[in-house]
Formats: structure tokens, C-alpha cells, sequence
């Protein structure tokens, strides 16, 4: 079973959902969209098998940070 979409792609399981995931069980960021370092932890999502998106992931310069979130590196 892959780990991530990645690794269903290199398998050739083209029709590979991964499994949901809560929100707790991985972290939010401040990063802004579209920025090196939003980029850097999507992709770091992946290679984990997370989703790309967190639900309280910043998404616009008007919202601020979640609370408790990592500073981007």
C-alpha cells in the first residue's frame, strides 16, 4: 500500500485516494501562499502522506498565522 500519492503514481495506482487525516495530527502553517516556504511544507506533505492543505493553513496576507503554528524556516 503506498504511503503517499507519490508513491501511488510511481506504482501506478492511478486511482489511489489517500487516507483523511484530522487536522490535530499535523501542524498548520503561517506561510503564505504561492512563498518558498509554503511550497517547502506542501511538499513535505506529501512525502508524508498528508493532505496538502490544513484547514487552518493561512491563505490570504489579510488572515493572520494560526495560533501555534510553526514559523516558516
Amino acid at each position: 500500500m503506498p504511503k503517499s500519492v507519490l508513491d501511488a503514481i510511481k506504482m501506478g495506482l492511478w486511482e489511489f485516494e489517500p487516507q483523511e487525516v484530522d487536522g490535530d495530527h499535523y501542524s498548520a502553517t503561517g506561510a503564505m501562499p504561492g512563498t518558498k516556504d509554503k511550497l517547502v511544507i506542501m511538499a513535505e506533505r506529501v512525502r508524508n502522506g498528508l493532505p496538502l492543505w490544513h484547514p487552518l493553513d493561512r491563505d490570504d496576507i489579510e488572515k493572520p498565522a494560526p495560533p501555534k503554528c510553526p514559523k516558516p524556516r
